[in-house]
């Protein structure tokens, strides 16, 4: 099955977490598409932030509201009448979920049992997406990829509290929704990054934030190997899973959605790519330090086996790593002048699609 941006003109769909970075960009993704959408959402955490410096909020219904608040949320759901729901809203960060594991806990737990609990008093939802990560697994650190059917177990609160909101989602699905012919999956993505990403303890954000100043990157764990990926791939793979199961529900599950094996790539490999790029557009002569500052655990290798999306869709990545960087560069370079970075979104877009349907063929 191939995906069809045209498929979801005049649809109504609901997306959570819409003001992050992520859900700024499926937002403009949805909007470019004709699509009737509504998104429900804390405030933009970080500043500045992509959802504003694209002005997505007078652009869509943006509704601000917490996952957390089953009321408000039945009264969206009962007032939109949504077909189609895109769960992303989360806290998603694994350092503040140390920090704040209870908050982390009742965000993506008890936020996607208030979710599902909306779906299932609401019959207009033909399908559900989930958005996990793929920090869900059991992680064994071992050479080959997780498959969609090995153990949920994430090890810090934020992993952990995603495995139990695919575990809630599957409860949901066998107890309620099956009856009622409610197509449901979970998609789960390796690390994401792309242009407007400004949140804390990610490694693209701390490069741009130290290159606007000219100072050196400070690398926490430059040896732990991550699945990166642009994300557009794993945006455009949600819109294809919700779009597929609402079609045939013979299509929902579980997937993995991540890179091929070569982009499996170590903080230091991307960051020293990072600086690559940086420095030979603008000019400047950043470099980046290793330096352990002992904080909580977190995994040092971490892979997906993604067979599962391109043996069912006929998916594959469409833009490698040095692409996706040479695509952040080029943004934050805009925004750095000030230029129109919501145009600039827009075109990354088109061609990113162009090249998706180019591949098609």
């Amino acid at each position: 099955m191939t995906f069809d941006l045209d498929f979801y003109k005049g649809k109504k769909i609901l997306l959570t977490g819409h003001t992050g970075f992520k859900g700024s960009w499926m937002s403009q993704l949805l909007l470019m598409a004709g699509a009737d959408v509504t998104g429900y959402s804390l405030e933009a955490a970080a500043e500045p932030n992509l959802f504003e410096l694209c002005h997505l909020s007078g652009r869509m219904n943006s509704i601000i509201g917490d996952v957390r608040d089953l009321a408000h949320l039945q009264e969206v759901f009962a007032k939109i009448q949504p077909e189609i729901v895109i769960h992303m809203a989360a806290q998603p960060l694994v350092r503040e979920s140390y920090k704040n594991p209870v908050l982390t806990y009742e965000t993506n737990v008890m936020g996607t049992v208030n979710v599902l609990e909306c779906v299932r008093l609401h019959s207009c939802v033909k399908s559900f997406l989930n958005v996990t990560t793929d920090k869900v697994y059991l992680n064994k650190e071992w050479e080959w990829g997780y498959r969609e059917n090995e153990e949920l177990n994430g090890f810090d609160p934020y992993s952990n509290s995603k495995s139990c909101s695919e575990l809630v989602t599957s409860c949901y699905h066998k107890s309620f929704l099956a009856d009622r012919n409610v197509a449901v999956s979970t998609a789960r993505a390796g690390n994401v990054i792309g242009g407007g990403d400004f949140a804390a303890d990610r490694i693209i954000p701390d490069c741009i934030r130290s290159a606007m100043l000219q100072k050196d990157i400070v690398v926490r764990n430059p040896y732990s190997t991550r699945p990166y990926q642009h994300v557009l791939e794993p945006v455009v793979a949600y819109l294809m899973i919700a779009q597929a199961q609402y079609m045939d529900q013979k299509y929902a599950g579980n997937y993995n959605v991540g890179p091929d094996t070569s982009d499996c790539w170590t903080t230091g490999e991307l960051t020293s790519f990072f600086c690559q790029k940086w420095n030979k557009t603008t000019g400047a002569d950043i470099k980046w330090i290793n330096q352990c500052d002992n904080g909580p655990h977190e995994a040092n290798f971490l892979k997906l086996d993604c067979s599962k999306l391109k043996k069912t869709f006929g998916w594959k990545p469409v833009w490698n790593v040095e692409i996706a960087v040479e695509k952040i560069v080029e943004w934050f370079v805009v925004y750095q002048k000030h230029g129109n970075v919501s145009e600039c979104m827009q075109r990354q877009i088109e061609e990113y699609v162009n090249n998706l349907t180019n591949s098609a063929c």
